[in-house]
């Protein structure tokens, strides 16, 4: 079982009711591409593993989240990536328009706001829960 670590911020989102939401939340009617940041255990990929996306990618910094999503969504295989999404080339991951989608960790909130801003000429839409203080 994975745990939350708090030096990473995490708050692992459990509420199928409320993950459904939140990607039905997600528009695609103009873009088939998606990257969801920080998936901790999937509950989020659950839904979006389901929809006909052309480019569907995450990425996470902790290494026992992705090993448990590689094991579990082994057909996402290379677009399951392991790194520090603040220090990441965003805008090469995508060739063309996408979406970025996530439970964002509340430590660093507003830096991926911030970076998700810096790349917003790709960025059709955002679509997060976030914690009460951030917004």
């Amino acid at each position: 079982m994975i745990r939350p670590k708090k030096f990473l911020g995490q708050h692992f989102l459990k509420d199928q009711n409320i993950a459904a939401r939140i990607v039905q939340s997600l528009s695609l009617k103009t873009t088939k591409a998606v990257l969801e940041i920080g998936p901790g255990t999937g509950v989020l990929t659950r839904f979006l593993a389901d929809l006909p996306l052309d480019e569907f990618k995450i990425v996470d910094i902790d290494r026992e989240s992705i090993a448990y999503l590689r094991e579990k969504y082994v057909t996402l295989g290379s677009n399951i990536i392991e790194g520090d999404f603040l220090e990441m080339d965003i805008g090469s991951l995508f060739t063309d328009h996408y979406a970025v989608i996530g439970n964002f960790p509340y430590n660093i909130s507003s830096q991926i706001f911030f970076k998700v801003l810096d790349n917003r000429s790709k960025v059709d839409v955002v679509v997060c829960m976030i914690q009460k203080e951030v917004a």
